[in-house]
């Protein structure tokens, strides 16, 4: 099996995401995602965080109907903070079938990951995919940059790692959508439907979500 992994603060979870997974799902061959919210994300500031049971209970209504999307609650259980390396060592230990295991993360992860823990046994555990690129090709200095750290080499669509695991770049549709925007504008009092799946929507107004930013 080719098994997909998304993780993120999603804080929250909004459309913009939920696209560029099915287009990385469809352009991959991917049998599963899983979205995996962080309890505690190294590389965010926590002050405007949503509590993690909430983040994750969102996640769950937004994916909800589609039968590729799942949800794993691992990082929420998990204490201390959320390393991408840990996660992909949990999936690799845990599912029975050894399926591949595709990390997806956007350009801006991606143009930071010698910046993550472990970063180069990471590159060794899995493949990579990067979303939201305008082509196949890397178009940027810091992202040619990264490619030479850890050793990617072109070979057809497709880059490989000296360990033999492929970094793709798949060019997603672009949704001005921002997990940042939308808690602006709830601070404002402004809608988000449309932005977010409906029953996110009804969740944040329930519980009052990032009313105090």
């Amino acid at each position: 099996m080719r098994i997909g992994l998304l993780g993120g603060s999603f804080n929250p979870i909004h459309l913009g995401h939920l696209r560029a997974a099915e287009e990385d799902r469809e352009a991959l061959g991917l049998d599963l995602i899983y979205f995996v919210p962080a309890a505690s994300p190294p590389h965010k500031a926590l002050i405007d965080l949503a509590p993690p049971e909430h983040r994750l209970e969102m996640v769950r209504l937004a994916t909800k109907g589609n039968r590729y999307f799942m949800v794993s609650d691992v990082e929420v259980k998990r204490s201390g903070s959320s390393f991408t390396v840990d996660t992909v060592r949990y999936f690799r230990a845990t599912m029975k079938s050894h399926p591949q295991l595709f990390l997806i993360m956007g350009g801006d992860q991606f143009r930071d990951l010698d910046t993550w823990k472990e970063a180069d046994e990471l590159t060794r555990l899995c493949n990579i995919v990067v979303h939201s690129r305008p082509s196949n090709q890397p178009d940027d200095g810091a992202s040619v940059a990264i490619l030479k750290h850890f050793g990617y080499v072109m070979s057809g669509s497709h880059y490989v790692h000296p360990s033999g695991n492929t970094l793709n770049f798949v060019s997603t549709t672009f949704l001005p959508i921002s997990a940042s925007m939308i808690r602006r504008k709830l601070s404002m009092g402004e809608s988000i439907r449309y932005l977010v799946p409906n029953d996110v929507a009804d969740y944040i107004d329930r519980h009052a979500l990032y009313r105090h930013q």
